[in-house]
């Protein structure tokens, strides 16, 4: 038997916003047949728990999707099973899930079953005075990243001016038309599924991008950070939708509603921004410039105010990146406080019975 394939994401991110969740487009509840949610504190083994179960589908030959934690890329979050319509993932804050259809398609594993009280609470202060302190120190992340989007929105006004709006849209229908040929709209609307494929970690910028920009056809729209390529991004996006085909639309971590990347599935094509920050190294299709569609002498005449913004912004990040880091720091050391009292050999169990579960309506 092959073994199955694996995609990595991001379910959620830290962002200028807070922390942002897609989680309700993991598993929609009307494509589910299986949806495990876990509770529990840190270091109880959620994501140790999920991983084993992932390794062991891909060993089963199913394809999987590990989903990773914003704040911790090397730990998850999630891990789905698509070909069973199943999905486990961790719903404890700050991306709490709580069952929608208890019984019939989710059910909760509390891991705080498996968990010594008398020993965690010997910790209660250091508990309560570590976690206040992982609260302000998110907090101030989320002000960096404001600070570093306020001044991102000051180079975005400049290339706004500065671009030619009617160029980008002649150059979107010749797109239009090489992607979709002659077909019309759809008599239903297609869905869309979004997510990160990138994520502002305590590793830095991390993505996944080439393990979803596995379409034949990967367009690449190389673009100044602000200079609003998802403008073509969204008119392609439309396009699909009002065709009626299936999209996985993946958004930018500094502002979770722009559009960056976008894959549809069906045509085998795939459309991608790259920048400092993010790019891919899968091959390419198509390599699109979009500066071209910009007036090149008014951009020159605020060259200087895009090189400044350009330099607060990186510096404003590195800050958030280091407070990041030190948040993770401050949940390593939460976890000292529970991990001595977890009663693995019994989460061994429940793993088993899980696996069973998952694997029933084969």
């Amino acid at each position: 038997m092959s073994s199955g394939k694996v995609r990595h994401l991001f379910p959620g991110g830290n962002t200028p916003l807070g922390f942002f969740s897609f989680y309700h487009e993991i598993l929609p509840p009307e494509e589910a047949d299986r949806l495990i949610i876990l509770k529990g504190g840190p270091g109880v083994g959620k994501s140790t728990f999920m991983k084993k179960i992932g390794q062991e589908m891909v060993k089963r030959g199913f394809d999987v999707e590990l989903l990773h934690c914003s704040s911790d890329n090397n730990s998850l979050d999630g891990v789905k099973i698509p070909a069973l319509k199943a999905a486990v993932i961790d719903g404890t804050a700050p991306h709490s899930v709580d069952p929608k259809n208890p019984g019939a398609v989710d059910e909760i594993l509390n891991f705080g079953s498996f968990w010594d009280e008398a020993g965690i609470r010997a910790h209660r202060e250091d508990v309560l005075s570590t976690n206040r302190e992982i609260a302000r120190t998110f907090a101030r992340v989320y002000s960096y990243l404001k600070a570093a989007w306020a001044v991102y929105e000051g180079s975005a006004a400049i290339y706004a001016c500065a671009l030619n709006r009617g160029e980008v849209n002649a150059f979107a229908r010749t797109l239009i038309r090489e992607l979709f040929c002659d077909g019309g709209a759809a008599a239903q609307e297609g869905r869309q599924r979004s997510l990160f494929a990138s994520a502002i970690t305590p590793d830095g910028f991390v993505n996944y991008l080439d393990d979803l920009l596995t379409a034949g056809r990967v367009y690449e729209i190389t673009a100044e950070p602000g200079a609003g390529a998802e403008r073509l991004l969204e008119q392609i996006r439309a396009e699909a939708l009002a065709r009626g085909y299936f999209t996985e639309a993946y958004y930018c971590a500094m502002n979770p509603y722009k559009l960056e990347h976008l894959v549809i599935p069906a045509l085998g094509a795939a459309l991608t921004t790259a920048n400092k920050y993010h790019t891919s190294s899968v091959n390419k299709f198509s390599s699109i410039d979009f500066m071209q569609f910009f007036d090149a002498q008014g951009l020159e005449a605020r060259r200087d105010d895009l090189r400044q913004n350009a330099e607060e912004i990186d510096r404003l990040l590195g800050v958030a990146l280091t407070t990041l880091g030190r948040a993770k720091a401050l949940h390593d050391r939460l976890e000292t406080w529970y991990i001595p009292h977890i009663r693995f050999d019994e989460l061994d169990a429940v793993y088993e019975q899980t696996m069973k579960k998952l694997l029933a309506g084969m």
